[in-house]
């Protein structure tokens, strides 16, 4: 299934919910936000969010500094 990852295509198996995405893009226990199609997901509900075709989902970092 391709959805749109931060702009870009990215293929990621049917019925990957976020958690899975979260994981496979090794950042499970970052710092992050996750949008999908513009809307923020918090992250206590990325197991029962199933991603989509097409979907667009951005994943964004916190990064410290000051």
């Amino acid at each position: 299934m391709e959805i749109e990852l931060n702009g870009k295509s990215f293929q990621c198996i049917d019925s990957q919910n976020l958690a899975q995405l979260v994981d496979a893009l090794e950042l499970t226990g970052k710092a992050i936000a996750v949008a999908v199609n513009r809307q923020v997901v918090q992250s206590q509900y990325w197991e029962q969010h199933v991603l989509q075709a097409r979907d667009k989902v951005d994943v964004v970092r916190a990064i410290g500094g000051g």
